[in-house]
């Protein structure tokens, strides 16, 4: 998942804040056992912040994502199968930047325009049939426009046919997880079985932002003027609040008035999705209400690096005497707004580590706790390969390990 720019906890097990209950099996359980009864949690459980209930939102369904994390801060029907209108154009959009970055079209290919294209109801871009228009003109006029003309044009390109191209959006679907999803056509048009999600839809915007920010950028443009004919960005959130970048409007008869947002607030990036509004301005206020309330009370945190060692043990057996550990991952969470100095690590390792080892094992495991509750889980994997060592380097481990073996028993 893209990151931003992070606010690193690397030293976090050496602070304060952040006291490290970190060696062998004995030494966790007993500061498990500790934690209940001189737990900071018990101690700051009083100052946990206070979320009040999510907003009431007029919409059929609807969601609010964090971006980074794919924490979900707020839904309602967020599973239902509901008719998206021209959020599908996302999808279409989304396989077109996936066949630029494949190399299998080009910005620059003069795309033709088929008489379906061009008698394609609903907006549009106004292209005109038997000419050609530039594949990068035609995907703003789906993005900005919301185009179906355009939408038709390039799906043909694409795959030769609408219903070719449907198939293709319909095993991206698959792909990407999104399971309430079924894709008749490129424009979103109402069709039979032509269905989304709340929860597909925000899937959806969180990989087009990350996998294709170029592409994405065409979301943030206000206008665009084809064939002397300049018209708006449909999403008027581009208009009332400066850190909404995307995403895209849809609105028919069936499914009401749609709105998938995005919007970026320092490290934060969150998502909404509202599906089946009454109006124009129902499907603005409802966004705005889920964002507000999302970068109000919450907050992103990157906390480690993938990679980056977080401990070291000692290995026996090896080539080496340490090992160093860390997440495969980068690790980001959702907290409540100011509860990040409260957060408490905890990581669980075995009480004796014995070569060999590989790069990526699992060795134990990264915890995060947060007023009592446990918050996150995560493998912690060894960072490096370590051979076994030679017969007389392995007797010595042997004795070492007898003997502190002994020494602990013998407490």
């Amino acid at each position: 998942m893209h990151k931003h720019k992070h606010k690193h906890k690397q030293d976090a097990f050496s602070t304060p804040a952040f006291a490290a209950p970190i060696g062998r099996a004995a030494v966790v359980l007993t500061t498990a056992i500790l934690a209940a009864l001189l737990s900071p949690y018990a101690v700051r459980a009083a100052d946990k912040p206070i979320i009040p209930p999510p907003p009431q939102v007029a919409a059929s369904g609807y969601l609010l994502m964090d971006a980074d994390t794919g924490e979900v801060l707020v839904e309602h029907n967020a599973n239902e199968p509901l008719p998206p209108a021209s959020l599908t154009k996302i999808m279409t959009s989304y396989i077109a930047a996936m066949e630029l970055e494949a190399g299998r079209i080009k910005l620059t290919d003069q795309v033709p325009i088929s008489v379906k294209a061009w008698r394609a109801p609903g907006s549009r871009m106004f292209v005109r049939e038997g000419t050609t228009v530039p594949l990068e003109d035609l995907l703003k006029g789906i993005v900005i426009q919301s185009g179906n003309d355009a939408s038709i044009a390039v799906a043909e390109h694409i795959a030769g046919s609408e219903d070719a191209f449907a198939s293709m959006m319909n095993q991206q679907a698959a792909v990407l997880g999104m399971h309430a999803s079924q894709f008749a056509n490129a424009t979103g048009l109402p069709a039979d079985g032509h269905q989304s999600s709340a929860w597909d839809l925000a899937l959806l915007a969180v990989d087009l932002i990350n996998r294709f920010p170029d592409h994405y950028a065409y979301y943030a443009e206000r206008s665009f003027t084809y064939n002397d004919i300049e018209q708006p960005n449909r999403n008027r959130l581009l208009w009332r609040d400066r850190t909404v970048d995307g995403v895209k409007t849809g609105h028919t008869e069936e499914a009401g008035y749609c709105l998938v947002a995005s919007a970026l607030r320092g490290n934060m990036r969150l998502i909404s999705v509202v599906m089946g509004t009454d109006s124009e301005e129902a499907r603005m206020r409802e966004s705005q209400k889920l964002l507000s309330y999302g970068f109000r009370y919450f907050e992103t945190q990157q906390l480690y690096d993938a990679d980056v060692p977080l401990k070291t043990s000692r290995i026996y057996y090896g080539e080496m005497e340490e090992l160093p550990m860390g997440v495969a991952e980068a690790v980001s969470i959702t907290i409540p707004r100011g509860s990040y100095e409260d957060l408490e690590p905890e990581l669980i390792v075995p009480r004796t580590l014995e070569a060999p080892i590989a790069a990526g094992d699992q060795i134990g495991e990264l915890v995060l706790g947060l007023y009592g509750e446990e918050v996150y889980r995560t493998p912690l994997i060894a960072l490096t390969d370590v051979a076994e060592s030679g017969m007389f380097a392995r007797l010595a481990d042997w004795i070492s390990l007898f003997f502190a073996d002994f020494g602990d028993s013998s407490e």
